[in-house]
């Protein structure tokens, strides 16, 4: 663990990012209630959470998703073979009242929830999983 968070950190070279391992601190076991932690740890901070499209495609099957939704601005970052079909999925239709234009991705740091931004980003069709058994964490 102390290996991954030294590699991530390594990676990330912008300030207002701060990598952590606060879910094991929080012993929290679930998105919503890690959020709701941190929102109540630092209620002076607005939170974005990121996630890859991968997730948007199936986010109607995690727990609590509505409460992520409606606590947290989000943004969704493409993945390879699920851009289409996370656009399309349940959490979309149900939020796609609250999508911001891509062009709009740069303000979901100050949008209220709920909120959420699609991004077209490079593709790199290695899974995190396979990344991680490859060393490049």
């Amino acid at each position: 663990m102390v290996r991954r968070l030294d590699a991530a950190r390594a990676m990330m070279r912008d300030p207002r990012v701060s990598i952590t391992d606060i879910e094991a601190r929080l012993r929290t076991r679930y998105t919503a209630d890690t959020i709701a932690a941190l929102q109540r740890l630092r209620p002076d901070l607005h939170f974005v959470w990121l996630m890859g499209s991968d997730n948007l495609a199936q986010f109607h099957r995690w727990q609590s998703w509505r409460k992520i939704m409606d606590s947290v601005p989000i943004g969704v970052l493409a993945r390879p073979g699920t851009g289409l079909s996370a656009q399309l999925a349940p959490a979309a239709r149900a939020y796609r009242w609250a999508r911001l234009r891509e062009s709009e991705g740069p303000r979901l740091g100050l949008a209220p929830a709920p909120a959420w931004a699609f991004a077209h980003i490079p593709l790199n069709a290695m899974s995190s999983s396979a990344i991680r058994a490859k060393g490049g964490w």
